[in-house]
C-alpha cells in the first residue's frame, strides 16, 4: 500500500491525458482548440465557462506540450509523493483554475481577444505548493531548498515574460494559488502534528 501512495499515479495520469487530447487535436485540426481555449469571447459571451479548465489540457505545439509534460512529471512527482494523490490533484487543479481566471480578468482588462492554452498555470501552481513546503512544511526535503525553489520561479517567470506570446497571468495566477493553498495545507498538518516535524505522507 505504502508503494502505491509513493507512485505517481495523478501526474502519470494528467500527462497520459494531455498527450491523448494533443494527438487527438492533431488529427482533427482547430475543432477541441476552438471549442476549449481560453478566451473573452468564448467564456463570457457564450458562457462556457468549462473552458476555464478544458484549456488547461490543450498545447499550442509539440515544444510546447514537452516542455510542460516534461516539468509536470518531474515535479508532480516529487510533490505527489510528499502530499499524496488526492491532494496534488487538488491543488493541480486549483491552480490552473486560478491562472485561468487570472488570465480571463487581464484579457478583459486589456480588451485582449486572443485565445490561450496550456498546463502552465496549474505547472506553476506546483511550484508555488513546492515553495511552501519548503518554506513551511516543518521538515527538509532532499532536493529543494527555499533558496532553488524560488530561483527556480523567477527564472521561469523572467523567460515568460521575455518571450513572446506567453500567457504570464496565467503564470501568475497559477503560482499565487498554489502557493496560498499549499501554504494552507502545511500549516493545518503542522498543527495538527503539534508544532513539530512533520513525518510521512500527508
Amino acid at each position: 500500500m505504502k508503494r502505491i501512495k509513493e507512485m505517481p499515479l495523478a501526474s502519470g495520469l494528467l500527462v497520459t491525458i494531455n498527450i491523448f487530447v494533443f494527438v487527438v487535436c492533431t488529427f482533427t485540426g482547430n475543432r477541441l482548440y476552438e471549442a476549449g481555449m481560453l478566451d473573452v469571447r468564448g467564456v463570457l459571451g457564450q458562457k462556457e465557462y468549462g473552458r476555464l479548465l478544458w484549456s488547461i489540457f490543450l498545447h499550442a505545439g509539440t515544444s510546447h506540450i514537452f516542455n510542460n509534460m516534461l516539468i509536470l512529471f518531474f515535479l508532480g512527482a516529487m510533490i505527489e509523493k510528499e502530499i499524496g494523490h488526492i491532494r496534488f490533484s487538488f491543488l493541480y487543479f486549483l491552480s490552473g483554475l486560478s491562472g485561468s481566471l487570472l488570465s480571463l480578468y487581464v484579457k478583459v482588462r486589456t480588451g485582449d481577444m486572443a485565445g490561450s492554452v496550456g498546463a502552465s498555470g496549474a505547472i506553476f501552481g506546483l511550484d508555488g505548493v513546492l515553495l511552501s513546503m519548503v518554506l513551511f512544511r516543518g521538515r527538509k526535503m532532499e532536493t529543494a531548498t527555499p533558496a532553488r525553489v524560488l530561483l527556480m520561479i523567477l527564472l521561469s517567470l523572467y523567460s515568460g515574460y521575455t518571450s513572446g506570446n506567453i500567457d504570464n497571468a496565467a503564470h501568475v495566477g497559477g503560482l499565487l494559488a498554489g502557493f496560498a493553498a499549499g501554504s494552507v495545507m502545511c500549516m493545518v498538518q503542522k498543527k495538527k502534528n503539534g508544532g513539530q516535524e512533520a513525518s510521512g505522507e500527508y
